[in-house]
Formats: C-alpha cells, structure tokens, sequence
C-alpha cells in the first residue's frame, strides 16, 4: 500500500506561483511512475505532469511545459509540482498518483491517489 497526501494548494492570482507538494509513504518502487493530475469542475481528469521514481525522469502535458516542475526529493518521499505563471485555467483539484503506470500520461497503472489539493487562481 502506498499513501499519499497532497498540500500546498491554495487562491493565488493569475501570473503568481505555488509550489504543491505530495507526501509518499509505504511501499514504493523505484520503477514507478509518480504522477500529478487536476480535475476541474464538469471535465474529465487530466495528465499534468509525472517522473519515474528511480530515474527522475519527467514527462509533461504540452499545456504546462515551461511553467510546471516535476520533482522529488532524494529520499524519494516527497513528491513536487512548481508552479509559475499561473492562469485561471490553472483551477483545478490536483492529485498526487503513484503507480506501476506503464505509460506516465496516462491514468492507466497509477493504483494509488492521495485526495487532492484546491487550486484556484483569479484574474
């Protein structure tokens, strides 16, 4: 079993940044993939960016690249999401995810999800 608890959301406003963070605890692989995903009202959750556990390496959806950073730390239990220039398209409830997840992008293979953070950011 993996837990994960997300934090760090918050009401900031357009162009301001947040810094998300995920706390990872129990049994981990370094093969993992270790995702963060937002909802927002009435759509559908959507890939934002993730990182292989072991590798660190990062994969991004194409609407965040330059403004979003994926990151863990070395002792690999606690996850990040940097955020800059944020817009209000930004709203969203962000999940942390942790899973076999063969393919990063997607929600396929990530068995774990922490409950969420609230982004909200006004123009």
């Amino acid at each position: 079993q993996v837990q994960l608890v997300e934090s760090g959301g918050g009401l900031v406003q357009a162009g301001d940044s947040l810094r998300l963070s995920c706390a990872v605890s129990g049994r981990t692989s370094t093969s993992y993939g270790m995702g963060w995903f937002r909802q927002a009202p009435g759509k559908e959750r959507e890939f934002v960016a993730a990182i292989r556990w072991g590798s660190a390496n990062t994969y991004y959806a194409e609407f965040v690249k330059g403004r979003f950073t994926i990151s863990r730390d070395n002792a690999k239990t606690t996850l990040y999401l940097q955020m800059i220039s944020l817009k209000p398209e930004d709203t969203a409830t962000y999940y942390c995810a942790a899973g076999p997840a063969p393919w990063p992008t997607r929600r396929l293979g990530y068995d774990y999800w922490g409950q969420g953070t609230q982004v909200t950011v006004s123009s």
